[in-house]
């Protein structure tokens, strides 16, 4: 571990690494419209929460949501309500840019107490700057927030690891956090603590530390955290969420492949390259120096956070590129300390061929990154412009300076290089090309049509087969209907009264015009909404309908 000075972050450096986080993850939060499908889900059950009053059950529209506990529902309800911005998705965001920006903090933190102040800076830009994290920060779920959690209570069982002194103010953290973490996404976050501690103790042959954590009253503030609504949901749904919570959200991923997300063993290494750049890096070619200093606690316990957590995503049968995001603090911490910590040693003869495989494997990922906006730009909204080619061309020059730099041994420069490149490809891909791409975003469009066409200020929305949940968070969770067959949108528009609105699809027009006319209900054609829809692929046209006058 560092020691003196160097082991502190100044209040100038937190300034800093805040800062260029800000820079990186916050552009785009209000430009983007309400994704589809998970963000929108949890946005609209978060809108219904507030308005209801009920901060226990958790629904959308008329249905249970029963996949995670309330706690980001009650952090997205929260600041909707304190912004007064019910309606606005970037209230939604806040919890995930707020999460985002606490685990970087966090991850420069540990970095700087580890390894010194220059590998606990650069270990936070990293974080920063990487794809997943991006994303996450930009998106109404749970990853972001649950990261933040992960972080504290990972770095405080650190603590406790490697200092049997002084502990209780970390056990308290360690349970604090795995009791927030519990209440976010269920028991992953005990699941990556646990997954830590048994690669410990297995690895060391001991297990004494572990009187450290403070398990007895540390049980006890876990449970005080989780216990009170856990109990009352499980009233309040008669058990139905733990049979769906566990046995089908989180047990059911296991085995099966949920959703289409499917992937072989080996599917987040693969995606390694692209979901940590540009930092990715820096951390493959972390690992000679990390073998080199397994034995040092610190580096230890790293490994043991990451490789246990790591073989168990790549396990089960369900996969997403995010899943993996828990390890990315550790990744950050590691592969930093191996740029700025001294280490003379030589790569062997298959550690150099492996190194210049990898190195040829991120410069593919970094001329698919910069390529990223202007190609989406060309192929889903027919157009490119200088700004956006010239941003393309300055990432990818970026990344190669920090590739030199890297081999050059110049850690700054390389730091700073690659975390300019993050920065600038992902404000140019999420706050410059994404929300121009008015091809995919139906929903936006498809509400404004609406809104023109509609006979009364509060329409009734009936929309079949396009059934997003872009669209209720747009259009009002009472006032949309989704319909699974075009029988349940003549139903449902026939309930609707003077107020309906029907968006149908091309080949679905037929059935729901004939179906209102065996009613003795006649419609006329009001607009037309063309578009692509990015969650499954399929080009729709929606064709609108109002009643006949």
């Amino acid at each position: 571990m560092a020691s003196g000075e160097a082991n502190r972050l100044s209040l100038r450096d937190m300034i800093i690494v805040v800062a260029f986080a800000l820079v990186a993850l916050a552009p785009g939060i209000s430009w983007l419209p309400p994704m589809d499908r998970d963000e929108s889900r949890y946005a609209v059950a978060s809108a219904q929460m507030q308005a209801s009053g009920d901060y226990v059950d958790i629904r959308f529209q008329d249905k249970p949501r029963y996949l995670q506990p309330a706690g980001i529902y009650w952090l997205q309800s929260a600041s909707a309500s304190l912004f007064d911005a019910r309606d606005e998705i970037w209230a939604y965001r806040l919890p995930s840019l707020l999460g985002a920006l606490a685990a970087v903090l966090m991850t420069a933190w540990a970095g700087t107490a580890l390894f010194g102040r220059n590998v606990g800076i650069a270990a936070g830009l990293m974080l920063a700057a990487s794809f997943s994290l991006n994303f996450e920060a930009r998106t109404a779920k749970t990853d972001a927030a649950l990261l933040a959690s992960i972080a504290a209570a990972q770095f405080a069982l650190l603590r406790v690891y490697l200092n049997q002194e002084r502990t209780r103010g970390w056990a308290a953290l360690f349970w604090a956090a795995l009791g927030v973490g519990m209440m976010l996404k269920g028991p992953i976050i005990v699941m990556i603590a646990g997954a830590t501690i048994l690669a410990l103790i297995i690895w060391d042959r001991r297990a004494g530390w572990l009187k450290g954590l403070h398990a007895g009253w540390g049980a006890l503030l876990f449970l005080a955290i989780v216990l009170p609504w856990y109990v009352a949901i499980g009233f309040e749904s008669d058990g139905e969420f733990y049979a769906r919570a566990v046995g089908v959200s989180l047990l059911g991923k296991v085995g099966h492949a949920q959703q289409s997300h499917a992937g072989p063993p080996g599917y987040h290494l693969g995606l390694f390259p692209f979901a940590f750049w540009p930092a990715s890096l820096f951390a493959a070619l972390a690992i000679p120096f990390v073998w080199r200093k397994r034995r040092e606690p610190a580096v230890r316990f790293m490994i043991a956070w990451i490789v246990p957590t790591w073989v168990i995503f790549e396990a089960i049968a369900t996969k997403l590129p995010h899943y993996v995001l828990p390890t990315y603090p550790a990744l950050a911490c590691l592969g930093a300390a191996a740029l700025f910590l001294p280490d003379d040693a030589k790569p062997t003869r298959v550690g150099a061929v492996a190194r210049a495989l990898w190195i040829a494997i991120w410069v593919a990922a970094s001329a698919g990154v910069a390529g990223l906006g202007p190609v989406a730009l060309s192929q889903l909204a027919g157009r490119i412009d200088a700004a956006t080619i010239g941003a393309s061309v300055i990432v990818f020059a970026l990344a190669m300076a920090a590739l030199v730099f890297t081999l050059q041994k110049r850690a700054w420069r390389a730091v700073a290089c690659a975390a300019a490149a993050g920065a600038l490809a992902w404000v140019n891909v999420f706050a410059n090309v994404a929300p121009r791409l008015e091809r995919i975003w139906i929903s936006p469009r498809l509400e404004a049509a609406v809104r023109a066409a509609a006979p009364c200020p509060q329409p009734v929305l009936t929309t079949n087969p396009f059934i997003e949940p872009s669209l209720v968070f747009l259009h009002g969770s009472a006032a949309t209907k989704l319909a699974e067959t075009p029988e349940e949108a003549v139903a449902a528009f026939a309930g609707a009264g003077e107020c309906a609105v029907a968006a149908i699809g091309a080949a679905q027009k037929e059935a729901f015009v004939a179906g209102l006319a065996a009613r003795g209900i006649a419609v006329r054609e009001a607009g037309i909404v063309r578009g692509q829809n990015y969650s499954n692929g399929d080009a729709l046209e929606l064709t609108l309908y109002v009643a006949a006058r």
